[in-house]
């Protein structure tokens, strides 16, 4: 392992615990004992500051049985990088430890997706790296797929789903994926709830091109509806047959304003 392919953790002690004792702590308080997780084709979950959306992404992440290899997707925050970015190697690392990276399924990708081996998109995005904790706490044998993606159309979301849906059955073990996404941004929470809803309606019935319709259309500023109509197209691809909403909320819930917030978002593909 390279030290060149070493992440460090960009928004530790920002978003979320910085300390490995008080991640711990957090991590109990915001993931739910569930008695009987079930496996999952898809996750999808926040990735604000865990003081906003912590408790949301925590709960979908409770109820999933999390295998050892886990993809995670996130849009391009930052404009770097390759537009269909995996990073190929090494480890990332968290407070208490690092998590390794797949040593196998990037090269599929690349393979499969047409993705490219690029660190450049992933150095300081937090999108991936809020979800790891979690990750991690529920499959402490964890081997991560991070995937940075940049716009797509509806039409290459569906190619890029197709190819990655054929690099899970080359690999040939189980994959949980991850579609990382905020919802509205700064509007009223009555407007983000309306807008929002318009949204996972297409999520909850499976349809990846009407999500991705209705938000373009909408102008709806879902942050990772990209990965998440990628993520739909993978689940559709592997059998799923029912998406669940877990909890939906916004900022404002914790912040008291209710004029300018975040919506957020879990829901579960199975």
């Amino acid at each position: 392992m390279s030290t060149a392919a070493i992440r460090p953790a960009a928004v530790a002690g920002r978003f979320y615990p910085g300390d490995a004792d008080a991640l711990a702590h957090e991590l109990g308080a915001l993931m739910p004992v569930v008695e009987s997780p079930a496996a999952a084709k898809l996750l999808v979950g926040p990735h604000a500051g865990w003081m906003y959306s912590g408790a949301i992404a925590g709960e979908a992440w409770a109820q999933v049985d999390v295998p050892r290899r886990v993809l995670v997707m996130a849009p391009n925050h930052t404009g770097r990088g390759a537009r269909l970015s995996v990073w190929g190697g090494g480890a990332w690392s968290l407070p208490g430890g690092a998590v390794e990276v797949d040593p196998d399924l990037p090269a599929l990708l690349v393979e499969h997706a047409g993705m490219q081996l690029d660190t450049e998109a992933h150095r300081g995005e937090h999108a991936i790296e809020v979800h790891l904790p979690f990750a991690r706490a529920r499959q402490p044998d964890l081997l991560l797929t991070a995937v940075v993606l940049a716009g797509l159309s509806a039409a290459a979301c569906a190619r890029v789903g197709a190819g990655i849906a054929a690099a899970i059955e080359a690999l040939g073990e189980d994959v949980l994926v991850v579609a990382s996404t905020d919802m509205s941004h700064y509007v009223s929470a009555r407007r983000a709830e309306e807008q929002d809803r318009q949204a996972l309606t297409h999520l909850l019935a499976m349809d990846p091109a009407g999500l991705h319709d209705t938000v373009t259309r909408q102008r709806i500023s879902m942050c990772g509806v990209v990965p998440t109509t990628v993520g739909l197209h993978v689940a559709r691809a592997r059998g799923a047959q029912q998406a669940t909403l877990v909890r939906y909320g916004n900022s404002g819930q914790t912040s008291g304003d209710q004029e300018r917030v975040v919506g957020y978002a879990a829901a579960v593909v199975r």
